[in-house]
């Protein structure tokens, strides 16, 4: 089951809160968990007892690591064990037909007979839920958080739904009062409602629209140098308006069951570095790596090398956390790579200013990310790439051609105008804060200058009428998205395969 599906929005969801608010509220992290719980059996039902077991194993190690005392050698041993049960279970399940192939493939060349292997199955959400789950044991180790002897409030935090199968990536510690006390109110309910519209109108409208035309490209034999550049193009924005309008769904849903959780989004392609980008793209993975891999492994305390492989291996392990295929790994070593450059240049994360030139170098670097991100395998990405630097023609081959339609193309121009406009506004909000006094250096678009200028000084003269305008627009895209996801078979979201 998908957010972006009628089975979800017309039966699940609005049974579950009605359930949900009928209940009292002793009894609502129960039912959070069996909703949870049938959400997550919708896919597979035998799946579900695997889920069940890490559960139980982070539970109680969580408790017996408490109870050795926090940072103790006997609380070491058991933070240990159950850290190792975590990722051998996301080892197995995850990279085991991986690493198999390519053991495969080296005896095979050596002469000798393969292994085999039945296909492993990977199971949806896995890479998010074990990671809650490491994030807890450890935190409780540190003494960052008490573990809860209530089971079905442990349950419940790491299974629950809104995020339970592309993310955020939650942590007990920061969610451990919300569910022993949290508010609801009709202003959080339509905070969330309006917020998961968003969500929905950014995957269904903008993201669905433009996965035809990134698959044509990417699927061609023989691209031309204007293929390549549309695919990749066209993938970044995919990209972003499917994972952040998945993210924008998961938070509206936490707040309509009266969560808040972090946000995982800020604008990303306004990004002057890498560094700066990975502090608006996936922002509760960033700092999950940051705190739990990048600070274990020394960080930046030892030295000006040791920062630099530190760097390195971090986002070398965050890209095969992504996946099982060369592709990622390669994908996070060409981020670590350029993350060690920008410390070694003392590059900062935020600047005031906006260099037109590094927006762009940064803008591509990130793009030309995503094509190796996006491709099944290497060939395919050597493919693309290939293309894209030999200048072999900016028209579009006929085969592609033929499988593309305005809409695509007007939807593509409607994406980067959102991100333009959304950028613009997020610079502007963010220098204002740094410098109260008017600055001109920014050089903006006078379009979408005067654009924003007029939002605002709209909201400012009648905030009342702005909002309602706001929401009504939203609400009327929020329909038509409902109308297009009935038109198409299936929405499935691009991080489920992670």
């Amino acid at each position: 089951m998908v957010f972006s599906s009628n089975v979800f929005l017309f039966l699940f969801l609005p049974i579950f809160l009605g359930l949900y608010y009928l209940s009292g509220a002793r009894y609502r992290n129960l039912l959070i968990l069996i909703g949870s719980y049938s959400f997550y059996a919708w896919w597979r039902v035998d799946f579900l007892l695997l889920f069940v077991a890490v559960t139980l194993w982070n539970y109680g190690f969580g408790l017996r690591i408490y109870r050795a005392g926090v940072r103790t050698k006997a609380a070491q041993r058991w933070v240990l064990w159950g850290v190792a049960g975590n990722l051998a279970t996301l080892g197995y399940f995850k990279y085991a037909n991986f690493g198999v192939a390519n053991i495969n493939k080296v005896m095979e060349a050596a002469g000798f007979e393969p292994f085999v292997l039945t296909h492993v199955i990977l199971p949806i959400g896995i890479s998010f839920y074990i990671f809650q789950s490491l994030s807890y044991l450890i935190d409780v180790y540190r003494g960052d958080t008490e573990p809860t002897e209530n089971l079905i409030n442990f349950a419940a935090f790491i299974a629950l739904f809104p995020q339970l199968i592309a993310g955020p990536v939650l942590r007990y510690k920061d969610l451990a009062d919300q569910f022993t006390d949290r508010t609801h109110s009709i202003d959080k309910f339509s905070e969330g409602a309006t917020r998961f519209m968003q969500g929905f109108v950014k995957k269904v409208f903008i993201a669905d629209t433009l996965a035809p035309l990134v698959d044509h490209c990417f699927a061609l034999s023989n691209p031309s140098t204007g293929d390549a550049w549309l695919g990749m193009l066209a993938y970044t924005a995919q990209l972003y308006f499917d994972f952040s309008g998945y993210s924008d769904m998961a938070i509206g849903l936490g707040l309509m069951m009266g969560f808040r959780f972090m946000e995982n989004f800020n604008q990303p392609y306004i990004s002057q570095s890498i560094t700066e980008f990975w502090r608006r793209w996936h922002i509760s993975l960033s700092t999950w790596l940051r705190d739990y891999l990048y600070v274990p492994l020394g960080g930046n305390r030892h030295g000006t090398f040791n920062t630099y492989r530190n760097l390195f291996l971090t986002m070398l392990l965050g890209g095969f956390w992504h996946g099982a295929n060369w592709t990622f790994l390669i994908w996070g070593a060409w981020h670590g790579t350029w993350l060690a450059i920008e410390r070694a240049l003392g590059v900062k994360a935020a600047p005031r200013v906006l260099n037109p030139f590094k927006w762009a170098f940064t803008f591509l670097l990130v793009m030309l990310g995503w094509v190796i991100f996006r491709a099944e395998n290497l060939d395919i990405a050597w493919r693309m790439y290939s293309a894209m630097f030999s200048f072999n023609g900016w028209q579009l081959s006929e085969l592609n051609s033929a499988n593309i339609n305005d809409l695509q193309i007007a939807t593509l121009v409607i994406a980067y105008l959102v991100l333009a406009v959304c950028g613009v506004r997020e610079f502007n909000r963010h220098r204002s804060s740094k410098r109260p006094e008017k600055d001109a250096t920014l050089g903006s678009d006078p379009v979408i200058s005067s654009t924003t200028a007029t939002a605002s000084v709209m909201a400012q003269q009648n905030p009342a009428m702005a909002q309602t305008l706001v929401r009504t627009a939203l609400f009327l895209l929020f329909c038509a998205s409902l109308l297009k996801l009935s038109a198409q078979s299936y929405s499935p979201f691009l991080y489920f395969q992670f």
